[in-house]
């Protein structure tokens, strides 16, 4: 595809832990509302408006948590993106559909048996449309209209064969290849002054495998990233739709990548963070001694020392990162740390510009938005960079929920999860219809959270007690007995491992969750009634074997 191409697509002239609903009482009762679904991938709670880090620049989604009720204590249900968004956009647990990992035959299962958010909303007669990436890989006959056909963790470095780790990411980190193990500012464009390989489009690409070039000559002379092409591409339809005057109800997604890896962006984004001026998160040394992560999920290596397991990856990916700098884990982590907060603030101006589109338009004050990350990220913290952890930084999302006309400003500590999404979208907007294809599907998996919106000092959620999460996992086995659960309430965090061995932290006096209680026998009884939380949970979702 050629650059014009490419850009007449993206223009349309031939998308855990952040959660937004937005929806008016004083709507027409005749009237659907509208649906903005905004999806951003690897987001941790790294926004001003949760202070997961104090130098964090997101306005926009500031702005978004000071009009709404802010949800404190939400979780994602699987750390992995494939299961989690196959999940949530199913409202279906992954140990209902036994999807726990990047395993087709469940995923095409699932969705078989099961309708997504897209058909259920088409049924009942909304326009769906959508860009950017919201599953892990996209449905297209889910959707009346696909906007940008792009690949959506561009730009890469492209050594001009192939797309490589980014030239100026030290090693061995930058072996771990051009997605995980690269960062840098747009302005570094790769260069590759030893290579053999003659090829006029080496440097940035949008795709290395098709040999798209991106083109970057400076920061107000470049193409746009493909979450920019995502976002304008919105902002656009929404314009339009606002003109044409159409009455009938839409549903748009659109999925942003960063702060997904490979974490680029701008420069402007990089130097609002300066690395003698970043701040580390708390970390305590050693912290993974008292845990059983790594005796259940081993880092194993082939003989070439180039490959591990998804389960493996954070503890693999924190000691290649402090390799790559001498050992000197505090700079490793705030080159890398840098890297991740710009990507934060460039995402949050990409949510700027399709919410401002939206509340210029019509459709304003009869919108809900939802906006929800897939899981969060752990950075450092017990020697792991990675998602798909059983601890905090890796479970936990930051979720908002806004509605004019209903409380303000409002804090929600009941913990919750992505679960929640499909039932609360259902109860709110009266969807009809059941989830189920046929008699093979499962029953929705979580619950409304409408009455936390109405009033957040209502106590008639219907819900659990926890949030329950699972380990997504390479070699896929299908029992749910042999899964590692992590299990988040107001006080505890609980986790079970396939081996039996536990963890258990008291968040009230360990909000860090640094000390492993679970051996000490006044632990006993709590665990004894956190493991049963946890298997009603498991036997009320998936009642058959």
């Amino acid at each position: 595809m050629t650059r014009k191409a490419l850009l007449l697509v993206a223009f349309g002239i031939t998308a855990i832990g952040i959660f937004v609903i937005s929806y008016t009482n004083t709507q027409d009762k005749e009237q659907k509302p509208n649906v903005l679904l905004i999806v951003i991938d690897d987001l941790n709670d790294y926004q001003g408006c949760f202070g997961g880090h104090p130098q964090a620049q997101t306005p926009n989604i500031n702005q978004l948590a000071l009009s709404g009720v802010r949800f404190e204590n939400a979780h994602s249900n699987i750390g992995l993106c494939m299961p989690s968004r196959n999940s949530f956009l199913t409202g279906i647990y992954p140990h209902q559909s036994r999807n726990f990992g990047l395993d087709r035959s469940t995923t095409q299962t699932l969705f078989r048996n099961n309708k997504s958010l897209m058909e259920i909303f088409a049924e009942n007669g909304y326009y769906v449309m959508g860009s950017g990436k919201i599953l892990h890989s996209n449905k297209l006959n889910l959707w009346d209209e696909w906007g940008i056909k792009v690949n959506n963790y561009g730009p890469f470095a492209y050594d001009g064969r192939n797309q490589v780790g980014h030239p100026s990411v030290p090693q061995p980190f930058r072996s771990i290849g051009d997605i995980d193990g690269s960062y840098a500012p747009l302005s570094d464009v790769p260069v590759f002054p030893d290579s053999e390989i003659k090829n006029e489009n080496m440097g940035w690409a949008y795709s290395g495998k098709d040999d798209i070039p991106f083109n970057y000559i400076d920061e107000n002379n470049r193409d746009l990233t493909p979450d920019e092409l995502h976002a304008h591409w919105a902002a656009k339809r929404i314009n339009e739709m606002d003109l044409e005057g159409s009455s009938k109800p839409f549903f748009m997604g659109i999925g942003f990548v960063r702060p997904h890896t490979p974490l680029y962006a701008p420069k402007r984004f990089f130097d609002l963070f300066p690395i003698e001026k970043l701040q580390l998160p708390v970390i305590k040394g050693d912290d993974n001694n008292d845990t059983f992560y790594n005796a259940n999920y081993p880092v194993e290596l082939t003989e070439d020392n180039k490959w591990y397991t998804n389960t493996s990856k954070g503890q693999m990916y924190y000691k290649l990162l402090a390799e790559s700098y001498d050992n000197d884990e505090e700079l490793a982590l705030k080159h890398f740390l840098q890297a991740y907060l710009a990507c934060v603030a460039f995402v949050d101006e990409q949510v700027g510009l399709v919410l401002n589109a939206l509340n210029d338009s019509r459709f304003k004050e009869n919108t809900i938005v939802v906006l929800c990350s897939d899981h969060g990220w752990q950075m450092g913290q017990k020697q792991y960079l990675f998602k798909n952890s059983p601890w905090s930084n890796s479970t936990h999302i930051p979720l908002i929920l806004k509605a004019p006309g209903m409380e303000v400003g409002s804090t929600i500590e009941h913990p919750v999860s992505l679960i929640d999404i499909y039932p609360t979208l259902k109860d709110i907007c009266g969807l009809i219809g059941d989830n189920k294809k046929n008699s093979s599907g499962f029953p929705l998996g979580g619950g409304s959270l409408k009455s936390f919106m109405e009033n957040s000092g209502r106590n008639d959620w219907n819900g659990p007690d926890g949030a329950l999460t699972v380990i997504a996992t390479d070699v896929v086995d299908y029992d749910y007995a042999k899964q590692t659960f992590s299990y988040r309430t107001r006080n505890y965090r609980f986790i079970m491992y396939p081996n039996g061995q536990e963890e258990l932290y008291n968040i009230n006096n360990d909000p860090n969750e640094w000390e492993n209680i679970a051996h000490k026998k006044e632990s006993y009884e709590i665990k004894n009634e956190l493991r049963k939380k946890i298997l009603e949970i498991i036997n009320q979702n998936h009642p058959t074997d």
